[in-house]
């Protein structure tokens, strides 16, 4: 005869519907986004620059963000990532996500954001963005949803509809992400079809 369960771990307890919950006029905000364009250093990192003494990059990525970035695949939304730098680093983790729209050493980001809007067929009433500095604010003050790290530039938080509560490089991304499905209508059922 098998021991009795504890009720406080029968599965019927668990919350069968996700808990996440947005303002709704932020909802209403992010409701057509097709696109979301990220910044990389102080926005997919924490910022820092590590360098090693051949003048190799190292970054730091989170596992959360990685796998927001996966869901906006699955749910057809495009992430797009158009940064100042380039490294061997940066390449990798960018193919090990499928990102394939991504512009690199770029610091003139407006041009490089118009021309993968064309590509895609959209426009910047179907973007999202998220960035940390100066460089960031030409796309920040077009797109349909600005998003900024609570570390970001006093200047660049000034011109965010959102601002993650996670920090850049650990979760901060995640959040962005988790908005844009929550708005689109795939947030319940990815996490329905991840819950089972």
């Amino acid at each position: 005869m098998s021991a009795p369960s504890s009720p406080l771990f029968t599965p019927a307890l668990l919350p069968a519907e996700p808990v996440l919950h947005f303002p709704p006029a932020l909802l209403l905000q992010a409701q057509a986004i097709k696109v979301v364009f990220f910044d990389v250093d102080g926005v997919m990192t924490d910022g820092g620059l590590y360098i090693g003494e051949q003048g190799e990059n190292f970054k730091r990525f989170h596992s959360l963000d990685g796998h927001g970035i996966k869901l906006l695949r699955q749910a057809g939304i495009t992430p797009a990532v158009v940064t100042g730098r380039d490294s061997p680093a940066l390449r990798h983790r960018l193919t090990a996500l499928g990102v394939t729209k991504v512009r690199y050493g770029t610091e003139d980001k407006r041009p490089a954001v118009e021309a993968l809007l064309q590509e895609l067929g959209l426009d910047w009433s179907q973007a999202a963005a998220m960035g940390d500095d100066w460089p960031d604010a030409p796309v920040l003050r077009r797109v349909a949803l600005a998003c900024v790290p609570h570390t970001a530039h006093v200047e660049i938080r000034a011109l965010a509809h959102f601002v993650p509560t996670q920090a850049a490089g650990a979760g901060a991304v995640r959040e962005l992400c988790d908005l844009v499905l929550v708005a689109s209508g795939h947030y319940a059922r990815l996490w329905r079809e991840a819950s089972v």
